[in-house]
């Protein structure tokens, strides 16, 4: 990253932001950054996030490359290419008060509620079988912030800033994406970017697949002229095959599936209903002309959109992404891109030793199998990462809870699959 900074102090200060991110403090503001980087007051951090000179977006762009790359490599040494992914999802922090950019009364994920905070909007991108990282992002700002000149200048807002909705700051992102070369078998989305005309004919006219979800009142069209909302859709005669939408911690995650051809040969209705409640989902599907169309690739894309989460959590819980003690546009911004940066070297080094860090026993294939005399470890995972990075010298405590847990996790996973095949022989 040392040709986005101005000055080489900016760039080495924030190796030391960086470094405080993922040293396991328990809370990460100016003071706790400085202290762990050794400064004598937290100046340094707080110039390097609102006054020093240097490109968040530069910056932003080779954490991107960086993540693709290294995850790419680690899916070819591992002989496995996988389905590539695009996630897009928002996540939320809380804020106090009315002074930082973009905050206000709002829907946020990580609070489950309406409350006072700021959300930003992420593409994650995902590698079956490799691993995932973020790799873009841009925070959401409310329209009246930006058309008012005095909150507008007070916040560090970007003069030519225009008024962008969530599902337009995901165009942003998913075309610097498109722009650095990244391919992606398919864009994913929930409801939010589902709903989104522009989204949708965005990916559209680049050929872009992609599987979205949409809310129960969507409109679409079947082959035979008939206009129905995905709800009624739901009802017509027809049956649902009882499919994986991949593997979870816990097993196979099954589901019932159904999809529905439209009167555009290249759109598609999947229809995901869960086993036990009932409960319906709705994707919204398109594939351009030229590539395989299958029920099983579309469930596969569907199905691997839930990393993206795993990273808000990591980034979160591990790394500080929710804990931006700032209140400027592009002080949040530069925060956003150093976790980013932490959270690419966590998910790439993981990907990179999967395979040999990797011990876990064969999973059970009969409900009523008996365990194994030893059931392995699972491989490092991203927070296992995190916590080696914060604890570098590693003392034999240490050494033994990071082997416990790896594999107790695999034990907890044994059993949580073989349980699983008692619910998929009913299936």
């Amino acid at each position: 990253m040392r040709p986005c900074f101005a000055r080489p102090e900016p760039w080495l200060q924030a190796g030391k932001y960086l470094c405080a991110l993922a040293g396991g403090l328990a809370r990460r503001n100016g003071w706790t950054i400085a202290e762990h980087a050794g400064d004598r007051a937290p100046d340094k951090t707080q110039r390097l996030l609102s006054r020093a000179v240097w490109d968040t977006d530069a910056a932003m762009g080779t954490v991107r490359r960086f993540a693709v790359a290294g995850l790419a490599g680690a899916a070819r040494r591992g002989g496995r290419r996988g389905t590539v992914i695009g996630a897009l999802d928002e996540t939320g922090q809380e804020k106090a008060g009315t002074a930082t950019a973009g905050v206000q009364r709002q829907y946020l994920s990580c609070a489950g509620k309406v409350a006072n905070g700021i959300n930003t909007v992420h593409l994650a991108y995902v590698r079956e079988h490799a691993g995932h990282a973020l790799i873009g992002a841009r925070q959401w700002i409310p329209a009246a912030q930006i058309t008012d000149p005095g909150r507008s200048a007070a916040m560090g807002l970007p003069p030519d800033l225009e008024f962008r909705t969530k599902g337009q700051l995901a165009i942003d992102i998913t075309a610097e994406a498109l722009a650095d070369g990244i391919c992606f078998d398919f864009l994913c989305g929930d409801e939010v970017y589902g709903s989104c005309t522009q989204l949708r004919g965005f990916l559209e006219d680049r050929g872009q697949a992609y599987v979205l979800r949409v809310a129960r009142n969507f409109r679409l069209t079947l082959p035979g002229g008939q206009r129905l909302t995905c709800a009624d859709a739901a009802g017509l005669p027809g049956r649902y095959e009882v499919r994986s939408a991949g593997t979870g911690a816990r097993g196979q995650r099954w589901y019932g599936w159904s999809w529905l051809a439209t009167a555009s040969a290249q759109h598609y209705l999947l229809i995901r209903r869960h086993l036990k409640t009932g409960e319906l989902a709705f994707h919204y599907c398109f594939v351009p002309e030229g590539q395989p169309v299958t029920m099983t690739r579309l469930i596969r894309a569907a199905g691997l959109r839930w990393p993206v989460e795993e990273q808000f959590r990591a980034g979160k819980d591990l790394l500080g992404l929710d804990e931006s003690q700032v209140r400027l546009y592009h002080a949040i911004a530069r925060h956003t891109v150093l976790v980013m940066a932490a959270l690419a070297i966590c998910a790439v080094t993981a990907a990179q030793l999967r395979h040999r860090t990797d011990t876990q026993a064969p999973p059970a294939v009969q409900p009523g199998q008996r365990p194994p005399a030893d059931t392995g470890m699972i491989p490092l995972t991203t927070a296992e990462i995190a916590r080696l990075l914060a604890r570098p010298s590693l003392p034999g405590a240490a050494v033994h809870w990071l082997a416990f847990r790896r594999r107790h996790q695999a034990r907890a996973r044994w059993y949580h699959q073989r349980t699983r095949l008692t619910a998929a022989k009913e299936i």
